[in-house]
């Protein structure tokens, strides 16, 4: 992957390998020029934001030019004020990434020896350490890319070969040299979205998994609780034309191909009589799943082609046109895209945990299971309770993804002097969403437990050859519930497939 300044689309994005920056002449004049007309202006005396004036409410303080550097230097330590866990080595590389892609627009003011050190880090799997907490989302994502900032300059920490360390110690060791900032590159390093866009990346990749692998779980549900696939029929979906609920229900039939146990399209109408306890519909948690998914996978597109828009896009101010000859104070770092994607997928994840908690428990529950059971009990003793306790576990793990669905861009606090009176939250949406995702995970690695479960007691040979190999998978390691046992170390390893795409 060739960094200049192309637009990068996201599923290229997603290899994130080999990553250089293009070395083309035309590419580094374009880089410079900009840098050259910010110097030409600067040594005419104009003022400009953030360069020969203070930073924010600060900014009626004027700058001489000998203090320029000085200035660049003092705003990322100044800003070194992240708290709480540090991000992981996977969303640093994404943030290099995306702010060598914002700068490599030739809009930022920035030299080409600036954007080299991007590639220097990337090169030598040089991680910056960065807090994940300090960020309010406009003006930026000041605190954690101060962080990439420090790295640059030579402070600060990184992790290199798994390792955390000083930077100045793995420079010396790879022979690199401490870069000193020039007028406006500091500033164009911090003042941009790539925490909250690496966070979303790196959460909506695992998201994708997620949803694939749960509707394997509810095409799991058809077959176990003899459902009527009547309700996946392509005319129904093409009767309301969403392409996300079109796409989810075609996804769920396709994986009850083959099943000997889900009612064919029709039979349940035809055999009406024949089945008198048999209500003509399922319920509308089996029914609806693909419209309540569809919404999901529809948000997810509109969400990625967001994500994509903003790191394909020049997120820092002030912006400089070295060829209108004009510089544009202006604020294109407010992180709104990502916020309002990040809070939609957030409610989302909230309709999908609500989903899971209602499907699990109809496969538990022995007045709705249709034949399993009392709690997917094998052993019959009253003695033995089976899945009873790990449902309201699963039921636990819901409510804890419901109460994160509020929307963090209504929640704007005004900072810094009342100069950033309305600020975007997006890195705190993006990291919100990022937590909810262990809890479906384990919501799931429940789900497909009791999947299995159900399996053993249907009958192996009744179902889907795609609902044999998820049994499979599971039994290779999991075996079946015949005593009651600790079963906590059975989501664990269920929980690694289901990350590996096993379940999809």
């Amino acid at each position: 992957m060739t960094i200049d300044n192309d637009f990068v689309e996201y599923s290229n994005f997603k290899k994130r390998e080999n990553i250089t920056l293009s070395k083309n002449k035309k590419f580094k004049k374009m880089i410079n020029n900009g840098h050259d007309f910010l110097i030409q202006r600067i040594k005419e005396g104009q003022p400009i934001y953030g360069i020969t004036t203070g930073y924010g409410e600060s900014g009626c303080n004027a700058v001489v030019m000998q203090e320029a550097m000085e200035l660049q230097e003092n705003l990322y330590r100044f800003c070194g004020v992240g708290v709480g866990e540090y991000l992981s080595e996977e969303v640093s590389k994404i943030m290099l990434i995306v702010r060598l892609i914002s700068l490599s627009k030739g809009k930022s003011g920035i030299s080409y020896d600036l954007l080299e050190r991007f590639e220097i880090l990337l090169k030598n799997e040089i991680y910056p350490l960065i807090p994940s907490q300090g960020s309010v989302g406009a003006s930026g994502d000041l605190a954690p890319l101060s962080y990439i900032a420090a790295v640059i300059a030579g402070d600060r920490e990184v992790t290199y070969k798994g390792k955390i360390r000083d930077t100045k110690d793995v420079y010396k060791e790879l022979g690199i040299k401490p870069y000193t900032f020039k007028a406006k590159e500091a500033l164009g390093v911090i003042n941009g979205t790539a925490t909250m866009s690496a966070i979303a990346i790196k959460a909506i990749e695992e998201f994708e998994v997620l949803l694939e692998s749960f509707e394997s779980f509810i095409a799991a549900i058809y077959e176990l609780l003899i459902c009527d696939t009547t309700a996946l029929e392509p005319y129904v979906h093409k009767s309301k034309p969403f392409a996300g609920q079109i796409e989810s229900a075609s996804n769920i039939l396709a994986k009850c191909k083959g099943s000997k146990l889900t009612q064919v399209a029709f039979s349940r109408c035809e055999n009406f009589q024949d089945e008198k306890c048999q209500n003509i519909q399922d319920r509308y948690s089996i029914r609806c799943a693909p419209q309540v998914l569809g919404v999901v996978r529809d948000n997810l597109e509109i969400a990625k082609k967001w994500i994509e828009n903003e790191i394909n896009g020049v997120n820092d101010n002030p912006l400089i046109d070295p060829i209108g000859k004009r510089i544009y104070t202006s604020g294109n770092f407010y992180g709104g895209y990502i916020a309002h994607a990040m809070d939609t997928m957030r409610i989302c994840m909230g309709n999908m945990a609500d989903l899971l908690d209602k499907q699990f428990e109809l496969l538990i529950d022995h007045k709705f299971n249709k034949g399993l059971g009392e709690n997917l009990k094998i052993n019959k003793k009253s003695t033995h309770h089976a899945f009873k306790l790990i449902q309201i576990t699963l039921s636990s793990l819901s409510a804890d993804i419901l109460m994160n669905t509020n929307a963090a861009s209504l929640y704007s606090r005004s900072t810094e002097s009342f100069n950033q009176d309305k600020v975007s939250m997006g890195t705190t949406s993006a990291r919100n969403f990022a937590k909810q995702l262990p809890d479906f995970a384990n919501m799931l690695s429940i789900a497909f437990l009791g999947v299995a479960q159900a399996v053993d007691i249907r009958g192996y040979e009744k179902c889907s050859s795609t609902l044999q190999n998820r049994y499979n998978e599971i039994r290779k390691i999991v075996p079946k519930l015949l005593n009651d046992r600790r079963m906590d170390i059975d989501i664990k390893v269920v929980n690694k497939m289901l990350k590996e795409g096993k379940f999809a």
